[in-house]
């Protein structure tokens, strides 16, 4: 039976070359020179630790990241910004989590949004991977097409077909 995986994953290494080249572009820019700023990323953990001097410098720099991400094929997606910054002193500190395989609660939403399509296929969900299966390919392709479709705010990959 053909059969592919739907995931979520974020290469560490494409992280890591992200963060560094966004720490060496913010360096040499003009309007943050001699100003306080340090970009940390916790690689085992996938969070990034960010401070700034203010807000505004702490936007530029999310931005310069999340672009500076999407070069290295990374979904702006994978980036949790959900957590407010904070001042911490002078200086403004923020957490960032980098999504890193699918949870639970979307795992399922990905397999009833596959149900609730009426395609022939069975979804099942295997810890932080949805298998797909269906007796025909193009079954199968049409379901990639649904997933890329839906907004479900997550960046999912398509891996393992198997024919």
């Amino acid at each position: 039976m053909p059969s592919f995986d739907i995931v979520s994953k974020v290469d560490g290494q494409a992280l890591d070359n992200a963060v560094n080249v966004t720490t060496k572009e913010i360096t040499n820019r003009f309007d943050f020179k001699g100003s306080h700023v340090v970009i940390n990323l916790d690689k085992k953990e996938f969070k990034i630790n960010i401070e700034a001097e203010d807000d505004m410098k702490m936007r530029q720099l999310i931005d310069v990241l999340i672009n500076r991400a999407h070069k290295q094929n990374i979904s702006p997606e994978a980036f949790d910004l959900s957590k407010e910054s904070y001042q911490s002193g002078k200086l403004v500190k923020q957490e960032v989590l980098v999504r890193n395989g699918l949870k639970q609660e979307d795992a399922k939403k990905i397999v009833k949004l596959i149900k609730d399509s009426g395609l022939k296929v069975q979804a099942q969900i295997n810890d932080d991977i949805v298998r797909v299966t269906g007796k025909k390919i193009d079954d199968l392709q049409e379901v990639i097409q649904l997933c890329r479709n839906a907004s479900l705010g997550i960046p999912l990959q398509f891996e393992n077909m198997r024919s």
